[in-house]
């Protein structure tokens, strides 16, 4: 039977783009070799490592993919022995991220990071550095519902506001039992791997349209209801945020 990795991962940014933080949570298993020092050690408890960063102007969508590309190359450097025999736990609150993860980035591959537009991939840098680390392992993706009580996503969120207001937060590294936060996952959490995410209310940071495979964005209503108005399979829909604006884009283009 194969070890379980434990994993928790967030982002923030204040603007966006803005300042941001990612957060990460990892639990390694008992009875395991992990390089420390340079040397290879046994580990009889369970172990928890909290990592975090941060940058000067990202984007929310950008840090979220960051925390799971440093946890996994952490897991990476820290395994003595072959990935393969260890099966990764990843809880994520970002759709943008699982679903690049898990359906987007094969397309992309095979593309040379084109999307069905023939345009560049958004943050194609990090989607190429997560799709080298990831035929490394067989991880288990989970969607999270940020703010639910799931305690592991609360704390990455909080190491990941923390690095984006530009404060250095205390992370734990030590034994499971001396953690005090609770990492289990509840099952009425809302966890799953396809679970759409609800339709945001509010005002519209931009309007998306799609008219003959061709996507555009516009900032009013009347600009976009021109474009795709009696269009034959015109699609539009209004966004919420750079990273919604993203998200829908990245969605049609595959």
């Amino acid at each position: 039977m194969k070890k379980q990795i434990k994993i928790f991962t967030d982002g923030a940014s204040r603007g966006n783009p803005g300042r941001g933080g990612w957060g990460t949570i990892i639990v390694f298993p008992a009875g395991k070799t992990m390089i420390v020092n340079d040397e290879k050690r046994m580990m009889n408890d369970e172990w928890v490592q909290e990592l975090g960063g941060r940058e000067i102007k990202t984007t929310n969508n950008r840090m979220e993919l960051t925390a799971v590309i440093k946890a996994l190359e952490f897991v990476s450097k820290k395994i003595a022995i072959s990935h393969s025999s260890f099966l990764i736990h990843l809880n994520t609150d970002s759709s943008y991220v699982l679903k690049g993860a898990t359906t987007w980035i094969h397309s992309w591959q095979k593309s040379g990071w084109k999307t069905a537009n023939k345009k560049e991939v958004l943050n194609k840098d990090l989607w190429v550095k997560l799709g080298k680390l990831l035929p490394e392992f067989q991880i288990n993706w989970k969607l999270v519902k940020g703010h639910t009580g799931v305690r592991g996503n609360e704390r990455c969120d909080d190491i990941a506001t923390s690095f984006a207001l530009g404060r250095g937060p205390k992370l734990y590294y030590g034994i499971l039992q001396n953690y005090r936060i609770d990492l289990s996952v509840p099952s009425q959490s809302g966890i799953s791997t396809d679970r759409k995410p609800r339709t945001k209310k509010g005002i519209a940071y931009s309007y998306v349209s799609l008219v003959g495979g061709i996507i555009k964005t516009h900032r009013t209503w009347a600009d976009c209801e021109k474009r795709v108005k009696g269009k034959s399979g015109a699609r539009f829909k209004k966004s919420h945020s750079l990273d919604d604006e993203e998200n829908i884009k990245a969605q049609w283009a595959n």
